[in-house]
């Protein structure tokens, strides 16, 4: 009998699947390959899978799809995971799910495999209650399996379902580099949408565009990150770098809950909040017609360091952003006299109003600071379509289910009153002694009634009549301000309230009216 020792076959079989398993890995991994991903490194940016990885707390991320390939037999050599990485991870110990583009696998094109990738990541994370994150960079549509009727038929209209939204989950989006097509309209999609400078989100390359208008066209003129921060409103917030872009999506996401149907987390009050409180009315000139910067006042009222603002390049008479009193969550809503005086423009109104619709649908509650003359008006407001812009402002404010506390720290004229909070529009109501609530500025009103100019016989007397009922003391008196607040118990006064108006009935969750809303209009 010979000595030498007889070869197991089910340890030969299971050799030969591990290397086979371990071949076709180490080829899912390699991307787009050892050159294009050093030529990535040598212009620092990160790839797919670098971005997946500061993403998600270590050792949590798991792939779906990891050996998925073009549907077109001649590409699927070329196309490890079809140009997208897709899978679930946790941030800040909380499952997410999330689709990044990989640019060096055919430009990370939208095509038939990885279009059932996005399907999938979308119906998981919306079924079981997580946020979904969208990290972009893509050519477009794989033009080729587009093409003709039945590439038509077969990819772009497959799927009824694959832009709608209903806010069940928050999405956020990083636009990352060159983004055409679905990158861009995923990015437009989201609650959060982050933008790395020298990135592109537009409809298509400026290549195409260049083509349809016959002349050369900028890439960055095109949808750069200027335009989508200051004329457009798309990017909510700009960052130098891929880091930067991933630490904002997991900053953004601490403030939201899961899911439409839990409260928002409560997080440990850093301490050093609202050590600023005895000195908060500093902040605020004596003089109505002087200007000062809100977020100033904000950032002394939230828990220290909480303070995430929204689109802060665009509408800037208008302050939105993501905070925390007391640990809990909560939107500001701020008029800022840094610019125009504070009056609301229709690039405001459409800021707060999509805004509204966010903090409606995750849950959160409202706190709105006052200090406005009121709406832009004129000519090119109206040819901005003012009227609706305010009526949507409106609407939104009255259809939210989330508690609203309102603060006049200044001044509140005409119908910006009622979308500042006025009249029954917050449930809380409050004032500081420094406030003025009238329908226009009393030097206006002086001159509607009685056609009087500063200067002329008649117009101070005329004005101090205006100005008589002007005070917070007389809205208080008919008890259409609840209340009046000294400024340094303001962060007092708003933790307290919003123990008083906690959803108690149903968990901290509201009937989210607005859930069909769009994310922009």
């Amino acid at each position: 009998m010979s000595t030498k020792e007889v070869e197991d076959p089910s340890q030969s079989r299971r050799a030969k699947m591990r290397e086979d398993y371990e071949q076709r890995r180490e080829k899912a991994l390699a991307m787009g390959g050892t050159a294009k991903l050093q030529k990535r490194k040598a212009q620092g940016l990160l790839n797919a899978r670098e971005r997946i990885d500061r993403l998600f707390d270590p050792g949590t991320f798991i792939e779906s799809g990891l050996f998925s390939t073009s549907a077109v037999p001649a590409d699927q050599d070329k196309s490890p995971g079809d140009g997208k990485v897709a899978g679930f991870g946790k941030i800040h110990s909380r499952e997410a799910a999330v689709v990044a583009n990989d640019f060096t696998v055919m430009g990370a094109s939208s095509a038939a495999t990885n279009g059932r990738k996005m399907s999938h990541m979308k119906r998981v994370a919306t079924q079981r209650g997580m946020p979904l994150i969208f990290l972009g960079e893509s050519s477009g549509a794989r033009m080729p399996d587009h093409m003709g009727s039945r590439g038509m038929g077969q990819l772009l209209g497959n799927d009824g379902s694959q832009y709608q939204r209903m806010r069940e989950i928050p999405w956020a989006s990083a636009t990352l580099g060159l983004s055409y097509g679905s990158s861009s309209w995923y990015a437009a999609m989201s609650d959060f949408s982050v933008m790395r400078k020298g990135a592109v989100l537009a409809v298509s390359s400026s290549l195409l565009a260049s083509l349809a208008v016959k002349e050369e066209v900028d890439p960055q003129e095109l949808g750069g990150w200027q335009l989508h921060a200051e004329i457009t409103g798309f990017a909510d917030l700009v960052v130098d770098s891929d880091e930067q872009a991933i630490e904002a999506i997991r900053q953004f996401l601490s403030y939201l809950p899961s899911h439409h149907q839990e409260a928002p987390p409560v997080a440990p009050v850093p301490s050093g909040s609202g050590e600023g409180m005895d000195r908060i009315l500093d902040l605020l000139p004596a003089s109505r017609t002087q200007v000062y910067d809100v977020r100033k006042v904000i950032r002394t009222l939230v828990d220290r360091d909480s303070f995430f603002e929204l689109k802060a390049r665009f509408g800037k008479v208008g302050v939105t952003g993501l905070a925390r009193l007391g640990g809990k969550t909560v939107g500001i809503i701020a008029n800022n006299p840094l610019y125009k005086g504070g009056a609301l423009d229709t690039d405001a109104c459409e800021k707060i109003t999509s805004f509204i619709v966010l903090c409606d649908s995750f849950n959160i509650p409202l706190v709105m600071l006052v200090d406005t003359p009121g709406f832009v008006i004129g000519t090119e407001a109206e040819k901005k379509r003012a009227p609706g812009k305010i009526m949507n402002f409106m609407n939104a404010l009255a259809l939210t289910t989330m508690p609203k506390l309102s603060v006049v720290l200044r001044k509140s004229y005409g119908q910006a009153y009622l979308n500042m909070g006025g009249g029954r529009n917050s449930d809380e109501m409050a004032a500081w002694p420094t406030a003025e609530i009238s329908f226009m500025d009393p030097q206006f009103a002086v001159k509607v009634v009685h056609g009087f100019n500063p200067g002329d016989p008649g117009f101070d007397d005329a004005r101090a009549a205006m100005d008589r009922a002007n005070e917070v003391w007389d809205i208080a008196a008919i008890y259409a301000a609840q209340s009046v607040v000294l400024p340094e118990h303001t962060r007092d006064y708003l933790i307290r309230m919003l123990e008083v108006h906690e959803l108690r009935l149903t968990g901290g969750v509201g009937q989210h009216l607005m859930r069909a809303w769009p994310t922009s209009f």
